[in-house]
């Protein structure tokens, strides 16, 4: 089948790894991918801090880019949460109506990864290779938005060599939240503290997640407490084989 790719601005700008990972697993899976060069931002920053102008925009653009595809692939729960829950709501603010008509006949083809591997092509055995002690953190965009349940899960397990070590007090916040983690600092400081404290527990190598917005608060906490362990996007692990181990995050 044919997808198109939506990479994300923040994988993009600071996780170019991600990118590489889910074009190298989606092609080995069979999966005729393409890239759309003009996609920018879905818009979240701007319409969670007052921007709807702005947000309404970005979402005008991807409406633009991918109402023909066949499905868009994005490896980010945060951005899928975005154009589900948020993208109809600017589109009936700014009284678009023929925009609204259109995004919802798209939004049935926009797929998060783990929705996209499950849902659509109906595999949990990519064929991955990972030997090393693994934990999931579930961030609240692909828990309580867009409610992924056991769908990681099953794709983790099936990863040969994969040991998994599950997170205690999995529905916990990070403390991340975007913009949430500038303006209320303090808060989002001690939530991260105390989820730090689960991830550790856990002895593993290795922390992943299907949102590289939270690896990179944990990644930031456990690099300035020098915790040996590492956060690594899923996609980067479902990639990985005997002989194209994963990507190193930069």
């Amino acid at each position: 089948m044919r997808a198109s790719l939506f990479i994300t601005c923040y994988n993009d700008t600071l996780y170019p790894e991600t990118g590489r990972a889910v074009v190298r697993l989606l092609e080995r899976l069979g999966v005729d991918l393409d890239f759309h060069p003009k996609q920018t931002c879905c818009g979240q920053m701007h319409a969670n801090t007052g921007f709807r102008g702005e947000a309404f925009s970005q979402a005008k653009r991807l409406v633009r880019l991918y109402q023909d595809v066949e499905a868009v692939v994005i490896p980010s729960s945060s951005c899928v949460a975005m154009m589900r829950d948020q993208y109809p709501v600017l589109f009936q603010e700014l009284g678009n109506e023929a925009l609204r008509t259109e995004f919802a006949a798209l939004l049935p083809r926009v797929y998060e990864l783990s929705e996209f591997l499950i849902d659509k092509l109906g595999v949990d055995d990519v064929g991955a290779y990972f030997p090393h002690r693994v934990t999931y953190h579930a961030s609240c965009h692909g828990l309580r938005g867009l409610h992924l349940g056991d769908r990681p899960y099953r794709l983790l397990a099936k990863v040969r060599g994969l040991n998994h070590s599950p997170l205690p007090n999995l529905d916990r916040c990070c403390g991340f939240g975007g913009t949430f983690s500038v303006k209320n600092a303090e808060v989002s400081s001690a939530m991260l503290a105390v989820k730090l404290q689960d991830v550790v527990s856990t002895g593993a190598e290795y922390c992943t997640a299907l949102d590289n917005s939270c690896l990179m608060h944990l990644g930031g906490a456990m690099h300035r407490q020098y915790a040996s362990m590492k956060t690594i996007h899923m996609a980067q692990i479902l990639a990985a084989t005997e002989t194209s181990p994963a990507e190193a995050t930069l």
